[in-house]
């Protein structure tokens, strides 16, 4: 029990002096802590308050946020609000404990499928950005990657994406139930679509057959596409793509290890997708969407 809150409970049949001195605390200490009282119970209602309004965000997006994308979304112009009344602006670490003491916490879980294969002959192209994943301005810099995804038949879906380094904005993706390079071809030129133009952008990839092979090449030449490629075996070297396939396997199946079919992937995939541009908060963008950021 709290020291003080015994000797308010007892000071109408002892002296609070007496009281202080066999507990061994400042008389002052004390009557500063009632002092306190009113101010206390203000921040218990207020925390009572902000937790609902956490409970109802971290609801709202599947219980995938975080801490600081649940602060994000409470503080933005639409979040920052309840039952009419504005809230004063939240700082997350506050989130946080109230997180914890709710047992809220963020999805975490990883999985790790191998789907790049190399090609025994395989052409060189440099690593044109040195874990450098940032640009000055869209459309200049891209990376892209090939995810699986597993169905409870025991098959496989796959995803194949292009993503801007300047804002994080999936460009372009294609999903399949084969990785043959046709899956990567659609993924670029669904960019292409998307920009207008991909002229005098940078490619960057891992080794995978798909990347090296010919016709993606001719379909990057075509384009105006320079393709780059990090060393062989090192994920590290490509790891906004690994990033973005770990949150949206972890976001997507929580905690189901596969799809149920074909058709639920494609269209939970499809769906996650199409969010994560124009709804998800991006820590990167300064927790706003990837088309937020280009807009702004």
């Amino acid at each position: 029990m709290n020291r003080f809150r015994f000797v308010d409970d007892h000071r109408d049949f002892y002296e609070v002096k007496r009281l202080c001195e066999v507990l061994k605390i400042n008389r002052s200490s004390y009557y500063a802590w009632k002092s306190a009282a009113p101010a206390r119970q203000q921040r218990l209602v207020a925390d009572a308050v902000l937790g609902a309004q956490i409970k109802t965000t971290f609801n709202a997006e599947n219980g995938c946020y975080g801490a600081k994308r649940v602060t994000a979304t409470i503080n933005s112009s639409d979040g920052n609000s309840a039952g009419g009344v504005v809230v004063q602006r939240v700082n997350h670490k506050r989130t946080a404990r109230l997180m914890r003491q709710m047992g809220l916490f963020g999805y975490t879980k990883k999985r790790r499928v191998k789907t790049t294969v190399s090609a025994k002959r395989v052409p060189k192209f440099p690593d044109l950005l040195k874990r450098r994943f940032t640009a000055a301005k869209p459309n200049t810099v891209y990376v892209g990657d090939i995810t699986y995804l597993p169905i409870a038949d025991g098959s496989n879906m796959y995803l194949a994406t292009v993503i801007d380094c300047y804002s994080r904005q999936l460009t372009g993706f294609a999903i399949a139930d084969h990785m043959r390079t046709e899956l990567v071809e659609e993924a670029l030129t669904m960019a292409r679509k998307v920009r207008g133009d991909l002229n005098g952008a940078i490619f960057h990839s891992d080794h995978g057959s798909v990347y090296t092979s010919e016709q993606y090449r001719r379909l990057c030449e075509q384009f105006g596409v320079t393709q780059s490629m990090g060393a062989i075996g090192t994920s590290a070297d490509n790891s906004l793509a690994e990033s973005f396939n770990a949150s949206l396997k972890r976001e997507v199946l929580q905690d189901e290890p596969v799809f149920p079919s074909q058709l639920v992937c494609r269209r939970d995939v499809f769906r996650w997708c199409t969010r994560y541009n124009t709804k998800r908060l991006h820590s990167w963008c300064g927790y706003r969407s990837p088309n937020a950021f280009e807009a702004a």
